[in-house]
């Protein structure tokens, strides 16, 4: 029975073999170009949350500056120092604290970037001193070779370093291990523990040199004083509310005024997130709208062919019907027609679609990234969607012809020229 079903849809198409392809053509370019748009823009999507590096996208960065308002008989241009008893109030007087880490740099006070040396070579880069959870905040750090900083590294003050990648490749060559290796800064001698890459900033974030935070303040004199707190909420908590109270504490505790907007500064990741993920909704919401109208454009080319299709056999539908078929069988086979045609165009451009961002991603590996383009791809969810998109639509363009063949009186049907 399919068997001959099918025979007598193909014999019908092989009757009309130019209108059919051009009608199918409709529907395969309205796919294709909804899944090129949709794949462009998760390429954009992918490329901006690039740029917001490996970080928790939840967390929190704040670091300190001078005061601009008098405050309690206290003068303004005040500098203010976090210590690291900050980051034990925060984690007493703040609820819902998950992560919380303190990252200070080499330089600060000096220079921005230390001479790091191996051997004899060498080179500029930037030296931190970080606590316990600051690789938890970091938490899509590459990790090629060795281990991260752990909590031992800093309750025993060791000298021990985790390099990232370019400062590896500058100091021991491309695709050397140089875990076990001692390189040296500030006259001291520190192992290579680990080698990470870090995304952000183009991979800029990997010439960067981690140690542990007790053994940063020892060498660099630092004291109990630290750089910049990091911190996170718990998932439950809203990031926003979490933000004011941690900043409105830290206020409080360097007699910093509540209207000073300058002493304390904050980024916050959610934030930023909140404001691309409405942008991208915005964009996402054009590309289903301009894909969505090109493919109902094609599908209108289906109605009308199926249209022409039901004039075309009006003879042939009231012998069937003579002969004792029922509407549901004249609908079958219109409907039947219809959504193989738009299946077949529609497959065709979906494959196509995606062949063509998959050369696309493969071409941008090969030149090292795209920048704000980054990995154009459709992910399942959104190819299942788009073949039942595709069957709906190919029952829609067939529905009206099909009701108006099955409403054929047979004997007006063989009087149809």
């Amino acid at each position: 029975m399919i068997v001959d079903s099918l025979q007598e849809i193909f014999f019908t198409i092989k009757r009309n073999k130019l209108r059919t392809f051009l009608t199918a053509f409709g529907v395969f370019w309205g796919i294709l170009m909804l899944i090129l748009l949709l794949g462009s823009g998760r390429g954009l999507q992918n490329g901006a949350d690039s740029r917001f590096g490996t970080d928790d996208r939840s967390s929190i960065w704040i670091s300190a500056s001078r005061t601009s308002i008098p405050y309690n008989g206290l003068p303004h241009q005040r500098q203010i120092r976090f210590t690291v008893d900050d980051i034990a109030a925060l984690v007493r007087d703040i609820k819902d604290v998950q992560f919380i880490s303190a990252e200070t740099r080499a330089g600060e006070r000096w220079r921005r970037t230390i001479n790091v040396n191996y051997k004899n070579k060498s080179g500029a880069f930037g030296v931190y001193g970080v606590a316990d959870d600051f690789f938890r905040i970091k938490k899509n750090l590459d990790y090629p070779a060795g281990r991260t900083l752990n909590t031992l590294d800093s309750d025993e003050i060791r000298k021990v370093a985790l390099i990232g990648t370019r400062v590896s490749d500058r100091l021991f060559g491309k695709d050397a291990n140089p875990v076990g290796e001692y390189i040296s800064f500030h006259g001291i001698l520190f192992k290579v523990i680990g080698v990470f890459y870090d995304s952000g900033r183009e991979g800029r974030m990997s010439e960067r040199v981690y140690i542990p935070l007790n053994t940063f303040q020892l060498v660099f004199g630092e004291g109990r004083n630290i750089g910049q707190i990091v911190l996170t909420p718990k998932a439950h908590r809203d990031p926003f509310s979490f933000e004011e109270d941690v900043i409105a504490l830290l206020k409080f505790r360097h007699n910093i005024s509540p209207d000073d907007d300058k002493a304390i500064r904050s980024f916050s990741y959610a934030r930023n997130m909140q404001s691309v993920t409405q942008m991208f909704f915005a964009i996402n919401a054009f590309v289903w709208f301009v894909g969505i109208g090109t493919l109902v454009a094609g599908i209108v080319g289906v109605s009308n062919i199926m249209i022409i299709t039901v004039k075309d056999r009006t003879r042939e539908i009231g012998v069937r019907k003579a002969l004792g078929a029922r509407p549901a069988s004249i609908v079958s086979m219109i409907l039947s027609e219809s959504v193989l045609i738009t299946a077949f165009a529609g497959y065709l451009g979906l494959v196509l679609g995606v062949g063509i961002l998959e050369l696309v991603n493969k071409a941008l590996q090969a030149s090292g990234g795209g920048g704000f383009f980054e990995r154009p791809e459709v992910d399942i969810q959104t190819a299942v969607l788009a073949i039942v998109i595709l069957v709906l639509a190919g029952i829609l363009a067939g529905l009206a012809p099909a009701m108006r063949a099955a409403n054929i009186a047979p004997i007006e049907a063989m009087r149809e020229e």
